[in-house]
């Protein structure tokens, strides 16, 4: 079953075609590392493969489908979260968004602030927290909506590596599940760990 599907994908940043032509598809079960230098356009694929923003052409589907943010899981760069929230308000809000029940919400904010390792700051304001902190809050919020699909920008760039393992292990619980996982990273430990790979490296040029 295919997860995610992208045709003809062309995305242009001032001036420079990041990505020219790719077609890509990401199967159950599998997941995708999205390697290269910074500037190569990492962040803007991964945007465009959320919806967050439009390609310049080409097509995104999931699941025959268009990707819609609010049904998948997302971790920004900036993480995206609400400072003056705690951190298990911010994933409450989240799951209340998608229609989830107050006391589940509740429920599945501790088990995932838990599983990340802060518990102990669950009620803290994510303006108190430290960047790696930050890090662990939005990756608990993406998990905690069970994505079928989820979208990672650099999830383990603030993290020590023993908490790298136990955040890696949770983002591979989607494909293990039969999800898909797309990731980018600068990190080839976590490349190698994913099923596939593409080096945007070699994708820049001029805009003809």
């Amino acid at each position: 079953m295919t997860r995610l599907a992208a045709e003809g994908l062309r995305i242009v940043r001032a001036g420079i075609k990041l990505i020219a032509g790719l077609d890509l598809e990401l199967s159950a079960g599998e997941s995708l590392a999205v390697t290269g230098p910074s500037g190569t356009g990492k962040t803007s694929l991964l945007a465009v493969l959320s919806g967050l923003t439009s390609p310049d052409a080409g097509t995104v589907r999931y699941d025959d489908g268009p990707v819609d943010p609010a049904t998948i899981g997302i971790v920004l760069q900036g993480y995206g979260l609400v400072s003056l929230l705690t951190a298990a308000e911010n994933i409450e809000v989240a799951l209340r968004a998608r229609g989830r029940a107050a006391g589940d919400s509740r429920q599945a904010a501790g088990e995932h602030l838990r599983a990340v390792g802060l518990d102990e700051v669950a009620e803290h304001l994510i303006e108190e927290l430290s960047g790696g902190q930050q890090q662990r809050a939005a990756v608990a919020r993406a998990l905690a909506g069970q994505p079928e699909l989820l979208i990672a920008d650099e999830p383990t760039a603030e993290q020590d590596e023993a908490t790298r393992a136990v955040v890696m292990d949770l983002l591979f619980s989607v494909p293990d599940r039969g999800g898909a996982l797309v990731l980018a990273t600068h990190d080839p430990k976590v490349a190698q760990r994913c099923s596939r790979r593409i080096d945007l490296a070699d994708l820049r040029q001029p805009v003809g």
